[in-house]
C-alpha cells in the first residue's frame, strides 16, 4: 500500500455536553446522538431564537477499527474544521488541540493507535463565545455556531512520505506560452536514495507528461521545471492541470500526491487589477458560510452551488470570503469556473491580549499554507475586518503571510480612512453611499499611500437592510443602490474593484440586524432567492438572459397611486414594451443614466407611446399633454417639476385644456382606475451582430393575477452518499401564471419525504416574500444500492412531488 485516505464522516455519537468518562473504552454511548459529519451542534430556528442554544461544551465519539496491516505506516488524522477549540483523545490519551474554528488541523496518531483492534476516538469541542482566540471578544456581526462541521479524516501513510507541496507558476510574456512551475516540496523521510518525480497533465485532455526526477538531500527542496505550451487560467477559460508528485526509493513509489493548479498571473498595481497582463475592474460580493437551521455545516454539493450561484446567476468575477477562511470544496469550485477570491483570517473589529494575538498570527500562517494551491485566491487578508491600527501586531500577520507565500498580495479590511499600510493592498470598507451620496470616495481620499493598490471591500449592506417582504419601493431603492456604487466605482480608473456586503442574507446575533436574529444585508435571502438587488449583478454576464422590472405595476403599491420611477433590469440590446398590446416604447443599453455599466438599470420614462392619436390632437398639443401625463406617472401631483407646471398652463391657453379633460385623459392613459385591467408586457431582445436579426430571448407580463402556484426546483435530484451525506437546495417560490413572484403570499407549506431522504430543519414554514426553501438531506444506504425518494410540498390547495434518487457510493 503506497498511500490511502479513509473518510471518518459516519458512525458517530455525539452530546451537547462532553464527559472526561467519554474517553474512556468502557463508557456508556447508548444515549448519545447518532450523527453524520458534517454536524452543526445545535440546529437553529430560520430566526427569533436565543444565540447561546448553540454555545456549549459537546462530545463527540467513534470507534476507529485500525487494520494489522497499518502497523508501521504514518497514521495521520485530519479535522478539516470544528467550531471553535478542540481537543483530540485516541484511547483516552489526548493527541491533539485546536484553537481556530475555520481551519484544518493534523496529529499523527501512529504512536497511540492500536492496530487489529477498536480504538475510542473523542473530540470535545468548545463552542462558546467567550473564548480567548479569534473572532471573540466583543459581540460579532454573524453567528459562529459549533461542531465538527466539515470532514475527518485518516491518511495511511508509509514513514517515507511527502508531507507538503506549495506550487507556483511563473508567467512570461503574454505572446510567449511557456512558463515556469516551481513546487516546493516538503517530505518525512528515514532514509537515503530517495527521489522525487514530477508529471503534468491538462485537466481536461491528455495524458501526464514528465517534467524531472531529482534525488532529495534533506526534508525539502525546490523543483523546477520549464512548461511549454501552456493554456493560461482565465475567467471565462479557467483551464486547469494537475502536477503529481512522486516519492521513489530504489524504484518503489512511497508516496504520490496530485495537485490541481493553473497558469496565472495575478497581480495588484496602483491603477488596479491585472490577471494575465488584462486589467480587469473586480466585482464581487462577500459570502458568509451559513446556512438556515444547519449554521456551517453543509456538505460538498452546497459549497459547490454557492460559487456556482454567484458566478452564473449573479454574475460577479469575485468572492470575498468573509470573515474567515471557507470550505475548500467552495474554493475549489471558484478554482474550476473562474472565480477570483480574496480569502481573510477570523476576526471582526476586535483585537485581544497577547496571547490572541499569537493566535491569530498562527491562523494566517495556517490559512496560507492550507489554501496556497488554489489558483483562484488572489488576495490574502491579514487584519482582523474592521479593526484598529496596531502596528506590531499587523507587522507579524503581513510577514507571515508573506513567509509561506511571496507570490500573493496582502491586505487588510479596515474601516478607517488614512490608516497605517502594512499590507500590499489598501482594502477599505467603503459605506459613504447613502442613496444620495456619490457610490464611492476616490481613492485619494481614503488609502495613505496612492503608490499602493486601492480595493473596496464592503459597501451597502447595513446602510439599507432589505427584506423580501418590504415594500416595492425599498426594494427598487435597494437594488439602484448596488447600481449607483458599482457604476461610481466602474467610473474610478484607478479602483481595482469592489465587493459587495453582501451574497445573502445571514444569521447574527441580537446586536445586529432586524431583532429577529437576522442580517437582510443580502442580495439574496436566506435560501438563495434573489431580491431585486440580484438583478443589477445578473445583468453584468452575458451567458444568461436576464429581464426584470422594479414594479409589479400596481398603483396601489405606491404612495398616492402614483408609480414613481420604474426600472428595467437587462442584459439584452434592447427592451420592447407594451401597453394592453400596443407598442409604447423600445429601450437599449443607451437609455441607462448609469453610463460606466455595461447594462445598467434602464427609467422607464413613457407610458403612452402613440396613444394619444387617437384623441386627434394637434402635433404640438400631442407632445405637451404625453409630457405632462408621463411626469404625473413619475412624480404625482405633489412634486411636479416647475417644467411641467409651465406646460400646463401653456396647454391651457393654447388649447383651452380644463382640469376635466386633464382627469380624463389621465384615467385614461395612466391611472388605470376603474376601466378593463392593464396588462405590461416586456421583451427583451438579443440582436446577432453578424446578420442583424433579432430574437425575443426573454418575456415580462404584468397584469392582475388570477392564478397563483407554488414552484419548487432543486438544485440537483441525483443525491450521491459517498465520503459524508449530499444535500439538495429547493427553492420555493409562491409565482402567478406568468412566473412573477408574489412578494405578499407568506402563506405556510408542510414538507414530507418518501424513501431515504430527511428534511434539514422544521417539516412547516411560512414564505416569506413570497419565497422559502428547503434542504433535502440524503440517509445512509449499503454500498452501492440506489434508492428512489420524493419530497412533497403542500400549502392550502396545491402539492407538488419533487423525485429524487439516493446512490450509495461509499466504499465497503
Amino acid at each position: 500500500m503506497m498511500s490511502e485516505r479513509i473518510y471518518l464522516n459516519d458512525d458517530w455519537k455525539f452530546a451537547e455536553q462532553f464527559e472526561a468518562s467519554m474517553t474512556e473504552a468502557a463508557y456508556d454511548d447508548s444515549t448519545m446522538q447518532n450523527v453524520r459529519i458534517p454536524h452543526t451542534c445545535k440546529e437553529t430556528p430560520l430566526h427569533y431564537f436565543d444565540e447561546h442554544c448553540y454555545q456549549m461544551i459537546s462530545g463527540y465519539r467513534r470507534v476507529i477499527e485500525a487494520e494489522k496491516a497499518w502497523e508501521g505506516k504514518k497514521i495521520l488524522l485530519t479535522i478539516d474544521g470544528a467550531a471553535h477549540d478542540s481537543e483530540v483523545f485516541l484511547n483516552g490519551e489526548k493527541v491533539g488541540e485546536h484553537h481556530c474554528g475555520y481551519t484544518a488541523f493534523t496529529m499523527d496518531i501512529s504512536g497511540v493507535l492500536r492496530y487489529g483492534e477498536k480504538n475510542i476516538l473523542v473530540v470535545k469541542v468548545d463552542s462558546r463565545e467567550d473564548l480567548n482566540i479569534p473572532p471573540f471578544g466583543y459581540v460579532i456581526d454573524y453567528m459562529t455556531y459549533g461542531g465538527i462541521y466539515r470532514d475527518v479524516y485518516l491518511d495511511i501513510k508509509n514513514k517515507d512520505y511527502i508531507e507538503d507541496i506549495f506550487i507556483r507558476t511563473n508567467i512570461g510574456q503574454m505572446d510567449d506560452q511557456n512558463a515556469e512551475l516551481i513546487s516546493e516540496v516538503t517530505v518525512q523521510r528515514t532514509q537515503e536514495g530517495l527521489f522525487l518525480k514530477q508529471s503534468l497533465k491538462n485537466k481536461k485532455t491528455g495524458e501526464y507528461q514528465p517534467l524531472g526526477e531529482s534525488e532529495i538531500s534533506g526534508t525539502s527542496m525546490q523543483l523546477s521545471y520549464l512548461v511549454e505550451n501552456v493554456i493560461l487560467w482565465e475567467l471565462e477559460h479557467p483551464e486547469l492541470y494537475e502536477v503529481k508528485t512522486e516519492l521513489i526509493c530504489d524504484g518503489k513509489l512511497m508516496d504520490e500526491r496530485i495537485d490541481r493548479i493553473g497558469f496565472r498571473r495575478a497581480e495588484f498595481k496602483k491603477d488596479g487589477f491585472y490577471l494575465n497582463g488584462k486589467k480587469i475592474k473586480l466585482r464581487g460580493l462577500n459570502r458568509h458560510q451559513s446556512y438556515p437551521y444547519a449554521g456551517y455545516a453543509m456538505p460538498k454539493s452546497m459549497q459547490q452551488l454557492d460559487a456556482d450561484i454567484l458566478k452564473r446567476e449573479l454574475g460577479v468575477n469575485a468572492v470575498r470570503t468573509s470573515h474567515y477562511p471557507q470550505s475548500h470544496y467552495f474554493i475549489e469550485r471558484c478554482d474550476e469556473i473562474g472565480l477570483l477570491v480574496f480569502t481573510e483570517i477570523p476576526g471582526w473589529q476586535h483585537i485581544g491580549d497577547a496571547a490572541w494575538k499569537d493566535q491569530a498570527v498562527e491562523n494566517v500562517r495556517d490559512m496560507v499554507k492550507q489554501y496556497r494551491n488554489h489558483t483562484s485566491i488572489i488576495l490574502w487578508g491579514v487584519r482582523i475586518n474592521e479593526s484598529q491600527d496596531d502596528d506590531a501586531f499587523y507587522r507579524r500577520t503581513n510577514e507571515a503571510a508573506h513567509e509561506f507565500d511571496d507570490s500573493r498580495s496582502t491586505g487588510g479590511v479596515r474601516a478607517n480612512r488614512k490608516s497605517s499600510l502594512l499590507e500590499d493592498v489598501y482594502t477599505y470598507n467603503d459605506f459613504v453611499h447613502d442613496g444620495k451620496a456619490k457610490g464611492c470616495e476616490p481613492k485619494k481620499n481614503v488609502t495613505s499611500d496612492m503608490e499602493k493598490p486601492y480595493l473596496i471591500s464592503e459597501y451597502n449592506g447595513h446602510m439599507y437592510p432589505t427584506k423580501t417582504f418590504d415594500w416595492e419601493e425599498h426594494r427598487a431603492e435597494h437594488a439602484l443602490r448596488h447600481a449607483n456604487v458599482l457604476d461610481a466605482v466602474a467610473a474610478e480608473e484607478d479602483i481595482a474593484g469592489c465587493f459587495g456586503w453582501c451574497m445573502f442574507d445571514y444569521n447574527t446575533h441580537k446586536d445586529f440586524g432586524s431583532g429577529d436574529r437576522i442580517c437582510y444585508h443580502g442580495v439574496m435571502d436566506m435560501f438563495r432567492n434573489p431580491k431585486l438587488a440580484a438583478a443589477v449583478y445578473a445583468c453584468q454576464q452575458e451567458k444568461e438572459p436576464v429581464l426584470e422590472l422594479s414594479s409589479s405595476m400596481d398603483i396601489g403599491e405606491h404612495p398616492g397611486c402614483n408609480r414613481g420611477e420604474t426600472y428595467i433590469f437587462t442584459n439584452a440590446d434592447k427592451v420592447r414594451m407594451y401597453k394592453n398590446d400596443r407598442f409604447i416604447k423600445e429601450y437599449s443599453a443607451a437609455d441607462s443614466p448609469y453610463t460606466h455599466l455595461k447594462h445598467g438599470p434602464i427609467l422607464i420614462d413613457d407610458f403612452i407611446g402613440d396613444a394619444l392619436q387617437e384623441e386627434h390632437m394637434k402635433p404640438g398639443q400631442e407632445a405637451g399633454v404625453k409630457k405632462a401625463l408621463n411626469a404625473f406617472t413619475r412624480f404625482g401631483f405633489a412634486k411636479l417639476p416647475k417644467s411641467i407646471y409651465a406646460t400646463g398652463i401653456w396647454l391651457i391657453l393654447r388649447y383651452h385644456m380644463n382640469m376635466e379633460e386633464a382627469v380624463r385623459l389621465y384615467n385614461k392613459y395612466i391611472g388605470d382606475w376603474g376601466g378593463t385591467s392593464t396588462t405590461y408586457r416586456f421583451e427583451a431582445v438579443m440582436v446577432d451582430v453578424s446578420t442583424r436579426q433579432e430574437r425575443v430571448v426573454k418575456t415580462i407580463i404584468k397584469e392582475p393575477m388570477t392564478e397563483r402556484k407554488i414552484s419548487a426546483v432543486a438544485d440537483h435530484e441525483n443525491l450521491i452518499d459517498a465520503e459524508s451525506y449530499d444535500v439538495a437546495e429547493v427553492r420555493i417560490q409562491a409565482q402567478d401564471e406568468h412566473g412573477n413572484i408574489l412578494p405578499f403570499y407568506n402563506e405556510p407549506l408542510t414538507f414530507e419525504t418518501e424513501g431515504p431522504i430527511e428534511i434539514i430543519g422544521p417539516k412547516t414554514v411560512a414564505l416569506q416574500g413570497g419565497m422559502g426553501g428547503a434542504y433535502v438531506k440524503s440517509k445512509r444506504l449499503q454500498p452501492g444500492e440506489k434508492q428512489n425518494a420524493a419530497l412533497i410540498i403542500r400549502d392550502c390547495d396545491t402539492e407538488i412531488k419533487i423525485g429524487f434518487t439516493v446512490q450509495s457510493e461509499r466504499n465497503i
